[in-house]
């Protein structure tokens, strides 16, 4: 007759068997989730097994340990952002009327912000023990994008009949705008809409000076 006693402690959560693939998108997703909620000083293998409702050797079972499933959410995160932006910034301008163009453009840039907060904090409200290298990564990025966008304005001001700018220093003063834009919207989208925030756009564009419609010349 056996004398083992029964147990009693609560068992083990048990996570369900899926391909590896599934189990890595789903513990990126959970790591950054940790991120945007505790920063990357409150990221670790059990604040993301936590998080994602697996154990320890479940993650390990994925990722080689935090740094590898670190730089594997860096390189997914940058992808998405990268692959949103180039669906509203084309690599060229070509229509008639850049100033509604820009319009249409920051309402589309607005509006992908607001549908993927959680890939967007990370980059624009950068949370607490952000890493160099992530930093590194994020002004690497926004200089790609400075420079498509003064391809754009340079394309756009010439369309629109002027005025003469320093192009360099405006795409750096749009990027800064937008990313402002960007923030206070994740930080309180309900008072900073994105009519309201046109609204502004609107104003520095109607400080450019009105087309002549004749001519299309910017006029004073």
């Amino acid at each position: 007759m056996s004398t083992q006693q029964p147990t009693t402690g609560r068992r083990r959560p048990y996570a369900a068997r899926v391909p590896l693939d599934v189990r890595r998108e789903q513990l990126l997703d959970a790591a950054i989730r940790v991120v945007v909620r505790d920063g990357y000083d409150g990221v670790s293998v059990d604040s993301i097994a936590r998080e994602a409702g697996v154990t320890r050797p479940v993650v390990y079972g994925a990722y080689n340990g935090l740094g590898p499933l670190l730089e594997a959410l860096l390189d997914r995160q940058q992808v998405r952002a990268l692959s949103q932006l180039a669906r509203v910034l084309p690599d060229r301008l070509d229509v008639d009327d850049p100033d509604a163009f820009l319009l249409d453009t920051v309402r589309a840039l607005i509006e992908t912000v607001s549908a993927d907060p959680l890939t967007w904090r990370p980059i624009l409200l950068a949370p607490q023990g952000t890493p160099e290298a992530v930093r590194a990564r994020i002004d690497a990025d926004r200089e790609r994008i400075r420079g498509q966008l003064a391809v754009l304005l340079t394309a756009g001001l010439a369309v629109r009949g002027g005025p003469e700018v320093d192009v360099e220093i405006a795409s750096h003063a749009l990027v800064a705008v937008l990313e402002h834009f960007g923030r206070i919207l994740l930080e309180d989208p309900a008072r900073f809409d994105t009519e309201r925030l046109l609204g502004l756009a609107r104003m520095l564009l109607g400080s450019l000076g009105k087309r002549d419609q004749a001519t299309g010349r910017a006029g004073a």
